[in-house]
């Protein structure tokens, strides 16, 4: 590019009338980039957002890595040589065994209904934290103390403890069939019905979790379950969930007779239409910014139709067909730039306001949350900022083409 064909490409930017800003036209191909630039850096960082909320809230009770037996018995006996063996791994910050099994709930009346029993060890200052689901305890706590002293003692999700009618204090009868005994003479299989006490009541605004998981004291678990010294499997914790899967792989090489699962495989079809759901939305946007490319267009042809004999001059003054390219070129590209980076600033100043200062309330009984979140994600940004200058860019080609195909003769004698 040579100053002249910059000074030539800002003069048709400009308006007629010799002012230093952009003609209306331009306003107009500039103003559409804008919008579609910030509109997408808006609904991207809100569905980040929402997409890291949920994941939150579904981690909450879930570890970052699971060691889990093979087997039909899906029961681990020798569980104290494996969880060593975890705790000693590079990456992994705690381990704990736990126990998952399922039963059917009652509180001394006729209604029952299924729920998830889960065993984990008791809260105190040495219980290894995998997961943040003690943090969620909206009365009582997770040491599982019952008033006989022997840790007989559950915490309820509150959906479940709602529809029960039981609080803190209260008894819950739990029917399970671990280790369950066959009558001879009937052939019908005997439950083994046991009562323990309410200890508290956890929230995790996570409906799965509020509505069927019923927490207890590790030992009791395994009673319950019928599974003796057994457990379900090992859990632990990585210093960030997004070193869980590099962990997950040498854990998986150190453990070869053991399933080793990290927290998106665990969750791999909800995490996998999150992703669908955000490239979706983002290509959907992204149809605004193309749009905001046929301004560009049309701009860019009303110069050229406006500029005919002008272009026919310079041409005849020996002015190259690759020049006058390059001068409508150039007028794309600016438009594009100055539109991306007005709409940059723009979509993450809304962004960041959106988060701040929580603009847009939510009812938290029913979304769980009490404003929109939004996070921003720098590779996010990038790859949106990078788009719209590609599209203004292509956008330009075949006005430029156009004009640099134009004849001096016939351009001078245009009208």
């Amino acid at each position: 590019m040579t100053r002249l064909e910059l000074s030539i490409a800002w003069r048709y930017l400009r308006s007629r009338r010799d002012s230093k800003l952009f003609s209306l036209i331009s306003v107009i191909a500039i103003g559409g980039v804008i919008v579609g630039v910030s509109a997408l850096i808006v609904i991207i960082g809100v569905m980040n957002g929402l997409q890291n909320d949920l994941r939150e809230k579904i981690l909450v009770g879930s570890p970052d890595i699971r060691v889990l037996p093979f087997g039909d018995d899906m029961t681990m006996v020798d569980w104290q040589q494996t969880l060593e063996t975890v705790r000693k791994q590079s990456g992994v910050v705690a381990a704990a065994p736990f126990i998952h099994t399922q039963a059917v709930a009652s509180a001394g009346h006729r209604y029952a209904e299924g729920v998830m029993v889960v065993g984990i060890e008791p809260e105190s200052r040495t219980a290894p934290k995998v997961t943040t689901i003690r943090e969620t305890a909206l009365h009582g706590d997770f040491r599982f103390a019952s008033g006989d002293g022997k840790q007989r003692g559950v915490v309820l999700g509150r959906r479940v403890a709602d529809r029960f009618g039981v609080f803190p204090g209260d008894k819950i009868n739990l029917i399970g069939f671990g280790g369950t005994k066959i009558n001879a003479a009937t052939g019908a299989v005997i439950p083994q019905l046991q009562q323990f006490e309410v200890t508290g009541i956890f929230e995790t605004g996570m409906y799965e979790y509020d509505n069927q998981y019923v927490y207890m004291a590790l030992p009791v678990a395994q009673e319950f379950a019928g599974l003796g010294t057994a457990v379900t499997g090992i859990e632990a914790r990585t210093p960030t969930r997004w070193e869980a899967p590099e962990t997950a792989e040498r854990l998986a090489t150190a453990l070869s007779h053991h399933r080793v699962l990290d927290w998106q495989e665990q969750n791999a079809s909800l995490f996998q239409a999150l992703k669908l759901e955000k490239l979706g939305m983002g290509i959907i946007l992204l149809l605004i910014v193309v749009v905001a490319a046929f301004n560009i267009v049309s701009t860019l042809t009303m110069v050229v139709a406006d500029k005919t004999r002008e272009i026919g001059i310079l041409k005849a003054m020996g002015m190259t067909a690759r020049s006058i390219r390059n001068i409508f070129f150039t007028q794309g590209v600016v438009i594009g730039i100055v539109g991306t980076g007005l709409g940059l600033m723009l979509g993450i100043a809304g962004a960041l306001a959106l988060g701040k200062y929580k603009l847009i309330r939510l009812d938290p009984a029913v979304y769980f949350i009490d404003h929109l979140p939004v996070a921003l994600e720098p590779l996010d940004v990038a790859w949106i900022v990078l788009a719209s200058l590609a599209i203004a860019a292509v956008a330009t080609v075949h006005p430029a083409m156009q004009a640099a195909k134009l004849y001096p003769v016939d351009a001078i004698r245009h009208e």
